[in-house]
């Protein structure tokens, strides 16, 4: 069963949430050291002072309830999605998918314009946002790519496109694999991990530093990352009884992987650190980089796009990528990072209508054929 859902956050959750604000225990700060040891006390406070007098909770979520929004189960899990039918009775139909630590509003800006050419359906990963948390072990990459091939089904869906980056990445093309026969194309912005093994490469200097970046980012995993694929539980506690630590633990990731000159605004920051906030699923979305740790990256026999944006937090190397998939675009970008349907919305949407526009192309010259 598919029933509408509509964003009503009680009042009683958002006067918790201010008094949580003014009753801030500040950490101290070792002076002139920047982003060194984190993402610096004065940002924080800029950000929590404007969540607390400025930001309109209320606002943002009467914006959001004007998307057509619908809540199912799926394998015992409450799924919440976003789907848009196009104006024309023949688009394709497309699946974005979020990473962390995003969510379903990411995508809010390539709506319009993808929406001229596909049926939209953005669903939050399970333990994410509305669709969380999660009740049960087991809910890695490829258990939500089995949710999503059941969503597309149930839509009555039965030919669509993905899209994804950071854990959408890996989930687009763990959906591939589970519905061959369904997923026409494959639309990535991040293909992160070590070259294949037994293979030699020529690179060139560019994908030389690649690789260096690469191999640095393995050899000296982030924090958040092996907190959250060995404890999240532990960093759950901190997260959900503290708005500020919730704050910093999110918004030092859009300094961190975004091109110095995108502009994400703190309402966009704090809109997506609020949802989740008020819907308690900082465990849950974390649970997902545990659930999914030391699973094989999943095999993608379809066509696929891959969006490389400058600022991301790794570089995809082409004649790595080539190795491994049938890669049909290839898309080097001067500006973004790692959250780019936010940061350049109107590239982002352009490559992807871009790549189904020819796969769909050569289809029907196939089949004219």
């Amino acid at each position: 069963m598919i029933e509408p859902f509509t964003i009503d956050v009680p009042q009683a959750d958002l006067d918790d949430l201010a008094d949580r604000l003014t009753r801030t225990r500040w950490s101290d700060e070792l002076p002139d050291v920047g982003w060194d040891y984190g993402i610096p006390l004065a940002r924080v406070k800029e950000l929590a002072e404007y969540w607390t007098t400025g930001f309109d909770w209320r606002k943002h979520e009467a914006r959001l309830n004007e998307l057509p929004q619908y809540m199912t189960e799926i394998d015992g899990q409450r799924i919440h999605f976003v789907h848009v039918r196009s104006a024309r009775d023949d688009a394709l139909p497309l699946i974005l998918t979020h990473g962390w630590p995003g969510s379903f509003l990411e995508f809010e800006q390539v709506i319009e314009p993808l929406s001229e050419n596909f049926h939209l359906v953005i669903p939050s990963i399970p333990g994410f946002g509305f669709s969380g948390p999660t009740h049960e072990q087991g809910w890695g990459v490829p258990r939500v790519a089995q949710a999503w091939a059941e969503l597309m089904s149930r839509l009555g869906y039965d030919r669509y496109g993905a899209h994804g980056g950071d854990f959408g990445s890996g989930i687009s093309r763990a959906l591939a694999a589970v519905a061959p026969g369904k997923v026409v194309g494959v639309h990535l912005t991040y293909l992160p991990g070590p070259p294949p093994p037994g293979v030699t490469f020529d690179l060139d200097e560019e994908d030389t530093r690649r690789l260096a970046r690469i191999k640095g980012f393995i050899a000296n995993r982030p924090a958040y990352q092996a907190l959250q694929a060995t404890r999240p539980q532990t960093i759950s506690y901190a997260l959900t009884d503290s708005p500020v630590g919730q704050l910093a633990w999110i918004a030092e990731k859009y300094t961190e992987w975004t091109d110095p000159e995108s502009e994400i605004s703190s309402d966009e920051i704090l809109t997506n650190v609020s949802l989740y906030w008020l819907t308690g699923t900082a465990g849950s979305a974390a649970r997902l980089t545990k659930e999914t740790a030391g699973i094989a990256p999943p095999t993608c026999a379809a066509p696929i796009a891959v969006a490389v944006f400058p600022h991301d937090i790794t570089l995809a190397i082409r004649p790595h990528v080539e190795h491994l998939f049938d890669v049909q675009q290839w898309t080097e970008f001067e500006h973004g990072g790692h959250f780019s349907a936010l940061e350049v919305p109107e590239l982002l949407a352009a490559d992807i209508t871009g790549f189904f526009a020819k796969l769909q192309s050569r289809a029907s010259t196939a089949a004219a054929e």
